[in-house]
């Protein structure tokens, strides 16, 4: 009789990036199908000083440039874009620019600022496009202590991709996110196949101190993944596949994260199932408010003003 021998879970040190030990050359943070093991999405984040310009080559990827903090000038395709952006991620939903594969972009930014560069590998070549703040649809999700918000700029159904999907998340100090935990690692009617990025930035205390969030991810048993990370500011977490969630916000610091998703099917589109031993927690908010300090921001008045800071 021959015994199961059970699935060993990788090692997962390299799922938990820290901030800075994924920098690369021009980049704070260099994430590319590659380095991840994996074969569809990527993220960057370039910071400029004051004047600074960078020229970008796209190669096989779609890029999505959002601004973090900061305005950007972007030049592709003989198009010319200015990024109003924002002062920061917990001040509204900022405008963006799509970048199509196979093309070169000079990006310059007057009085400097830092810039996710959402990745995806691409097969259509799409124009360059501008998108609005104005026109990003920001959802309010949960309740009680699960309340977040979502800023959906470039999910499926809103803004044409060819493959990446990428939505911004801010959860106010002391509430959970990405719960229930779910998953997208199977192609189904259910499911869509999704490698996933969760680039996090913390919102430090009154006095500036810092903060501090902490995310999960676990696997099945044919498929084991074990990662349980204390996440700081501009730390990331990688999620290749397994269920994902909580994203815990410290009470005090508000969290914000970057999500960038992609995987191997033909159809764009974000399908999810929760863990049945936590999906009866979507239940309860029917009988909860949303958490009152939601919307994090003011909503933009004009496209040149994408949200004040929140007093």
């Amino acid at each position: 009789m021959t015994a199961t021998v059970p699935a060993t879970a990788p090692d997962t040190r390299s799922l938990h990036l820290p901030a800075g030990s994924a920098a690369a050359g021009a980049y704070a943070l260099e994430v590319t199908p590659e380095s991840a093991g994996w074969g569809h999405s990527g993220l960057r984040v370039l910071e400029l000083a004051p004047g600074g310009t960078h020229t970008l080559s796209t190669g096989e990827d779609e890029v999505v440039v959002v601004p973090l903090s900061g305005g950007l000038a972007v030049s592709c395709d003989g198009h010319d874009l200015t990024l109003a952006g924002r002062p920061d991620v917990f001040a509204g939903p900022t405008d963006f620019a799509y970048l199509p594969r196979e093309a070169t972009a000079q990006l310059t930014s007057e009085r400097g600022g830092r810039f996710a560069l959402c990745s995806a590998r691409a097969s259509r070549r799409l124009p360059v496009r501008h998108g609005p703040a104005a026109g990003v649809p920001v959802e309010l999700r949960g309740a009680g202590a699960c309340s977040r918000q979502v800023n959906n700029f470039a999910t499926a159904g809103v803004f044409e991709a060819d493959a990446v999907i990428a939505c911004e998340v801010i959860t106010p100090g002391g509430n959970w996110s990405s719960y229930p935990p779910h998953k997208h690692d199977e192609t189904s009617d259910a499911e869509t196949e999704l490698e996933e990025i969760y680039y996090f930035e913390v919102a430090p205390g009154p006095q500036g101190q810092a903060g501090l969030a902490y995310h999960r991810v676990y696997g099945t048993p044919e498929r084991p993944i074990d990662v349980l990370a204390e996440v700081r500011d501009r730390d990331v977490v990688l999620v290749p596949h397994g269920w994902h969630g909580p994203s815990i916000a410290a009470p005090g610091h508000d969290l914000y994260y970057l999500n960038v998703m992609a995987g191997p099917g033909p159809e764009r589109a974000w399908r999810i199932v929760d863990d049945p031993e936590h999906a009866w927690v979507r239940d309860t908010w029917t009988q909860q408010d949303v958490d009152p300090r939601l919307p994090l921001h003011s909503p933009p008045t004009s496209p040149d003003q994408n949200g004040a800071t929140r007093p």
